[in-house]
């Protein structure tokens, strides 16, 4: 049986492919058609998934669709209505947006694929989130705790609940979702919101938040906790919307009485420097480092704030379910901070979250969920690793290469790994292109830059000669599974760590390592990738090399691209942004290319 899931007409469209219960393909419509964020319908996308699986449209038993249209637009209608006439005009371009096309997917599905509308289904958008988080762990045949954390999907913006993945014939998979915060009441969107306020664009700034929290103080922690964000006992909230405009705008997601409570807004030109981002050279008396500071510690109270939100949602779902095991998705659970603070303080042993979290995963989800719950199937599927979508043989690399007059020679495999590491050794930044492209928002090795994290001037020179973006962004620490212990706090070398595989984790540096590599420790934290030889030999083999050379047994990762671009995908994107760069090598496939 060949399911296809879909996610489109908002952000992150996405397709993946399932055969027989088992993930065959799956990747973000982005990484073909070069648009960041492409919210279009993924016809390249799906394509890909097709070809991967060598069937055509024809072939599908089912596709599925990772929210429900009609239902969504009543919230559309109902908010709007509510709003009236503050919302008029978000709801005139609502109504352009959706009677154009995005109530009209079973049909444009239809069109597209040439599929029998029979066949065509919908999944609730937090049931999908959900999914994608447990029908994709290694937990099974035991009940698990569910949590999604998004935006807003139909209605609900928060989700919890238990669900259980069987593996068994007979043994029927469900998913019960029994609790729910409701728009405009979101975790999603008050990080938005406050995403915006400091200068970033919503639904791509958010990590830029998130890196910049950890040079401020949560000095205004109590301030939104008492005025902006009530939490109630039982680990609930609610919010005061006074505060926002996304309920009823679609250009402004804040209102003048945060900007009362706050300040004026960060513009998004504004510099970014304070005595910790340039220590020696920023003086505290600069006005400009000043409101930096400020703004910094805006960033860490919201970042504290949803820390504690989700926590407290954490540490009750636990308290209520009894769950060993928890899964976690939705575009909030991207927020690696705090999901270091939910595997080490919520209680649960186990913690599982979709590496594709955002509405790319539910694509996956809506598959899963069909297979599973909607067929009676049984598990057949685990997510050990990302490498789920195109890989490009070196004969195409060797075409690309031509084309671009740069000059590359081919190298046998032993030969590859000794050049990146040497490489690197001589302070080199290296691209690495191999495999199958990464699913979900995550560089993890078949798809990054690499560096030597020794030198803390590395940190400034990707930032500033290469990846072209803000000097404060912070890079991964990537290292041997076996060696996370050795390096990282709250790191127990006896769990499963699924998230840390992900790079979906944040953990604080040991005390006796802090200086050994400090282009990766980010004030005192990583968020680490961990890696096994199995999952991928070549990545895994410059690790090791690269620790036996210089007795740090960890290296920089980034994701390859330019900033306000997708992760390269092709040879041909890996070419155009190494010339494009100050990228120093480029490892591709079975090629070495210097410029």
């Amino acid at each position: 049986m060949n399911i296809l899931g879909l996610s489109c007409y908002y952000h992150d469209s996405a397709a993946a492919l399932l055969s027989d219960g088992r993930l065959v393909a799956a990747a973000q419509e982005e990484r073909f058609s070069r648009i960041k964020n492409d919210e279009g319908f993924p016809r390249r996308a799906i394509s890909f998934c097709l070809s991967r699986a060598g069937i055509e449209a024809r072939d599908l038993d089912c596709v599925v669709f990772y929210e429900k249209p009609l239902v969504k637009f009543e919230r559309i209608l109902t908010t709007s209505l509510a709003t009236f006439p503050g919302s008029r005009t978000s709801f005139s371009e609502a109504m352009v947006n959706w009677f154009d096309q995005k109530l009209w997917v079973k049909s444009h599905i239809q069109r597209e694929l040439g599929i029998d509308p029979s066949r065509i289904m919908f999944v609730d958008h937090h049931v999908a989130h959900a999914a994608s988080a447990l029908f994709s762990s290694p937990f099974h045949d035991e009940d698990s705790a569910l949590l999604t954390l998004d935006g807003v999907g139909e209605w609900t913006t928060t989700a919890s609940g238990t669900g259980r993945n069987s593996r068994s014939a007979g043994c029927g998979s469900w998913i019960r979702l029994d609790r729910e915060h409701r728009f405009p009441h979101s975790i999603g969107l008050l990080y938005s919101a406050f995403t915006a306020f400091l200068g970033f664009q919503v639904n791509e700034g958010e990590y830029k938040v998130m890196g910049m929290a950890p040079y401020g103080e949560p000095r205004y922690r109590d301030a939104i906790l008492d005025r902006v964000v009530k939490v109630h006992g039982d680990g609930s909230f609610t919010l005061d919307m006074d505060y926002f405009e996304y309920h009823r705008s679609a250009e402004r997601s804040f209102s003048r009485k945060l900007e009362g409570l706050l300040g004026e807004p960060r513009s998004p030109e504004a510099p970014f420097v304070t005595t910790m981002t340039d220590p020696g050279r920023a003086s505290p008396s600069d006005p400009a480092v000043k409101s930096s500071q400020k703004y910094a510690d805006i960033a860490a109270s919201i970042q504290k704030v949803t820390e504690e939100l989700i926590l407290g949602l954490a540490r009750k779902l636990r308290e209520d379910t009894g769950a060993r095991t928890l899964c976690m998705a939705g575009g909030v659970a991207l927020n690696s901070v705090a999901n270091g603070l939910v595997q080490r303080e919520a209680g649960f042993d186990e913690v599982f979250i979709q590496p594709a979290a955002g509405d790319a995963g539910g694509a996956l989800g809506a598959a899963l969920y069909a297979w599973q719950v909607i067929f009676g199937k049984p598990g057949a599927f685990v997510m050990d690793d990302a490498y789920w979508g195109a890989d490009y043989s070196d004969a195409e690399a060797d075409g690309a290469l031509r084309e671009s007059g740069l000059p590359f020679e081919a190298l046998e495999e032993d030969a590859l790994v000794d050049r990146t590491v040497e490489a690197m050794l001589g302070g080199a930044v290296v691209g690495f292109h191999q495999g199958r492209f990464e699913w979900g928002p995550r560089a993890l090795g078949n798809r990054s830059i690499l560096a030597d994290p020794r030198d803390a001037a590395m940190k400034d020179t990707i930032n500033r000669k290469i990846k072209f973006r803000e000097p404060f962004r912070p890079f991964a620490p990537v290292l041997a599974e076996d060696d996370a212990p050795l390096y990282f706090e709250g790191f127990d070398g006896s769990k499963l760590n699924y998230p840390a595989r992900f790079m979906l984790t944040v953990h604080p540096w040991r005390e006796e390592h802090a200086d050994l590599a400090p282009a990766v420790n980010h004030m005192g934290t990583g968020r680490l990738q961990t890696v096994r030889r199995e999952w991928n030999p070549r990545y895994s083999e410059v690790i090791r090399r690269f620790g036996e050379a210089t007795g740090a047994r960890v290296i920089v990762n980034t994701s390859f691209n330019l900033r306000g671009e997708p992760i390269v995908s092709s040879p041909s994107d890996a070419i155009r942004t190494f010339m494009a760069s100050g990228i120093d090598y480029l490892a591709m496939g079975g090629f070495w290319v210097s410029k």
